[in-house]
């Protein structure tokens, strides 16, 4: 694919930031139990992201991947281990706004009594942007996105690879400084997979740090380094 972006195999999981770019997500010593702590599913996970690279994690499924994007994000709490946002000390996960880390994930979350224009538009209302604002970067990403004709339908109208693109679009809309992705090219064909991963490139470019859970070839592709989560923890591959 045209957008292949070879990964630096001498940057490991837990190294500091390369030359020029600076720290935008650091967790260290993850862990997460579930099964009134009987199983470990993260056993200690640490992966540092710098501004304006793409991370992809890979492993199989069950290994956990899904839930360290949730520790991530801060949609759940680890039962060991720190995740921050920035350089320094930096933001804590717990309530970081959309602005500082946005998420894609697998169970979509769009408002199905709200438009596809609507749903993109969200994020920034509540952040009281301009009208004139959310005007023009909804309307940019819907015509990046292949969505336009979309913009006046409801969710239930779109299929799931549509929907899924109406979200990422939501998630980029206030131009986080860390995006993360669980699976963004699952259920889009390869026109719609070539969209998709150009956009996530130029966010990137822009200088947000993009880490994208995924089992497909062609977004490992593009990305700057690939981590496998085997056993508990992140390697590099």
């Amino acid at each position: 694919m045209t957008l292949e972006h070879s990964a630096s195999p001498s940057h490991s999981a837990t190294q500091g930031p390369r030359t020029g770019r600076m720290p935008a997500l650091r967790a260290v010593g993850l862990r997460r139990r579930f099964e009134h702590g009987e199983v470990d599913v993260l056993r200690g996970a640490e992966l540092h992201a710098d501004s304006g690279e793409i991370v992809t994690i890979t492993g199989r499924s069950g290994s956990g991947k899904t839930t360290l994007l949730t520790l991530l994000s801060g949609f759940d709490t680890p039962d060991e281990g720190t995740v921050t946002f920035g350089g320094g000390s930096g933001e804590s996960a717990v309530d970081v706004p959309w602005s500082v880390c946005a998420v894609l994930p697998q169970a979509l979350g769009l408002a199905a009594e709200l438009t596809c224009a609507e749903n993109v538009a969200l994020p920034l209302r509540l952040r009281r942007a301009p009208h004139r604002e959310v005007e023009a970067v909804v309307t940019a990403l819907l015509e990046e996105l292949g969505l336009v004709e979309l913009a006046d339908r409801y969710p239930a109208e779109l299929s799931f690879g549509q929907q899924q693109r109406v979200a990422l679009a939501r998630a980029v809309s206030v131009r986080p400084s860390v995006l993360l992705v669980d699976e963004p090219t699952a259920h889009l064909d390869p026109e719609s997979t070539r969209v998709v991963l150009t956009l996530l490139r130029r966010i990137a470019d822009e200088g947000a740090a993009v880490v994208a859970v995924t089992h497909d070839p062609v977004v490992q592709d593009v990305a700057d380094r690939r981590l496998q989560l085997a056993d508990g923890v992140l390697i590099p591959t």
